[in-house]
């Protein structure tokens, strides 16, 4: 499924661009590195790969690979340490936030295939041409904080494996260069690599399981009064959701290859099956070896060091093997480092019309450079960095899904529905104007504000349940924005007719 080298004549960058002695250097590169240069523009159909039921396959696997990894894995942790819960409340909020976030995230891949459009220009449709650029924004910042800590958790698993041998910046540098070098080659590369990452991943995941699974402790009670496990539950519940749907806004950046007439019932499956199994499975390791830490005190000697470093001592007896798997592990975060890289590239050309013209692969460079400087800045604080990051990228991500929900159920569905111009996704003209979206937008954060539970804020509504409080942001944001934007668009179509 090689990607195209041709830009779409319907609404061409190109067009509008002359061609400077840059770009004729860029194309001899990307003509003899065999670089993807294919950036923002619409995939037309007759560019795309010929039907086949491998498509769904692949759709599955692209997101097994990208999630079956130990940055989840380092999430569940979380529930029994940061948030005192019982090995099984950990693991049921594990579970249903993994199910929920992948659901959402599934539905917003459907959109590819259909429209040869990446996800935020498919949001030019529902948030307007100017609008959109703001999801843009707030997208380059979670693909970035993914890698910075997908960089950072690797560059523990391999300083520990090492000894004194490595220190983590150096784990962290090497991890950032083998992801740079897939995601540079552009979607073919990354395809067939995603295609066979979760194999090995498993093999060594499915050991640890065997491995550490004796010492989980499945008998400790969650801390607290009723309503303040209550509150933790919940908090940890949206925490566990925020990982798979804050892919929301990149799920059909990889299925634009596809052929219009890919089945969007069979895509939804597909994507939530890949999303939802291998989040669950990977939640619910990291809650047993954090379960484990109280009673086991060699866990609790390396939890003390690093998370990277408990994970390897859930291979202790194991001996060389043990730390073989660690590599294994470790190694694996590469593939879900790939898709935001790529994604965070595609982005910053959306942002603008200079910001288009520049190659995809210099694009793809400054965000691996951006990643791996944070990463080694923040490499002593990834709990805080997760508790915090995670949750606020949730916030906008579900507050987004819910006025895409809205349009494309009420305003664009049926015979008397809007429907779609794919043609048009870079003419203003024929685009919605986005202001009932940008208020409705606005709106729901207000909500996520006054109900979030974070370190540097604390919303008045959040303070009121439970002693720590709660985290009800990404419900009441995407629950004001659901409410208001209907008649919002209702006005604004009344008035400008698009």
């Amino acid at each position: 499924m090689a990607p195209t080298e041709s830009t779409p004549p319907d609404i061409s960058i190109s067009e509008s661009t002359p061609v400077t002695g840059f770009a004729k250097w860029n194309q001899k590169i990307e003509s003899l590195a065999g670089l993807e240069s294919r950036g923002i523009s619409r995939v037309l159909p007759h560019e795309r790969s010929p039907p086949s039921n491998f498509h769904y396959i692949q759709m599955a696997s692209i997101w097994f690979s990208a999630n079956l990894t130990a940055n989840n894995l380092a999430l569940g942790l979380l529930g029994p340490l940061v948030y005192e819960l019982s090995f099984t409340d950990s693991a049921l909020c594990a579970v249903f936030g993994a199910v929920i976030g992948s659901a959402a995230t599934a539905y917003m891949g459907i959109w590819g295939a259909e429209s040869g459009n990446r996800t935020l220009i498919v949001a030019r449709y529902f948030m307007g041409y100017h609008p959109s650029k703001i999801c843009c924004l707030l997208n380059i910042v979670i693909m970035v904080g993914y890698g910075m800590i997908d960089c950072i958790i690797s560059g523990q698993i391999l300083s520990a494996i090492s000894g004194t041998g490595m220190s983590i910046a150096v784990g962290i540098i090497i991890v950032a260069i083998i992801t740079w070098l897939v995601a540079l080659f552009g979607i073919g590369i990354f395809h067939h690599y995603e295609r066979w990452a979760w194999i090995p991943q498993a093999v060594a995941l499915l050991i640890l399981v065997g491995s550490a699974g004796p010492k989980f402790d499945t008998t400790a009670k969650s801390v607290g009064n009723t309503e303040t496990i209550n509150a933790d539950r919940l908090t940890f519940l949206s925490l566990c959701l925020s990982a798979p749907v804050s892919w929301g806004a990149t799920s059909s950046d990889f299925y634009v290859y596809f052929p219009e007439t890919t089945s969007k019932p069979f895509t939804f499956v597909m994507t939530l099956l890949g999303l939802a199994l291998s989040n669950c499975f990977v939640y619910l390791l990291g809650v047993g070896l954090g379960s484990g830490i109280t009673t086991n005190p060699s866990w609790s000697d390396a939890y003390d060091v690093s998370s990277g470093a408990l994970i390897l001592a859930g291979y202790d007896g194991l001996g060389g093997f043990g730390k073989f798997l660690g590599v294994i592990i470790a190694a694996g975060l590469i593939a879900n480092n790939i898709p935001g890289t790529y994604a965070a590239a595609l982005n910053i050309q959306m942002c603008g019309r200079y910001a288009a013209v520049v190659p995809r692969w210099v694009l793809t460079t400054v965000v691996a450079v951006i990643y791996t400087v944070c990463a080694l800045a923040g490499q002593d604080h990834l709990f805080e960095i997760f508790e915090n990051f995670l949750a606020l990228m949730g916030y906008w991500v579900c507050i987004f899904i819910s006025i895409v929900l809205e349009e494309h159920l009420i305003f664009r569905r049926g015979k008397t529905g809007l429907g779609f111009d794919w043609a048009a996704w870079n003419d203003k003209s024929r685009l919605p104007l986005g202001i009932a979206a940008l208020i409705s937008f606005c709106v729901g954060w207000v909500g996520a504000v006054i109900c979030m539970d974070q370190v540097y804020f604390v919303g008045p509504v959040a303070k009121q349940i439970g002693e720590y409080g709660a985290d009800l942001g990404i419900w009441v944001g995407s629950a004001f924005a659901a409410i208001v934007y209907p008649g919002l668009r209702w006005l604004e179509l009344k008035k400008f007719g698009r």
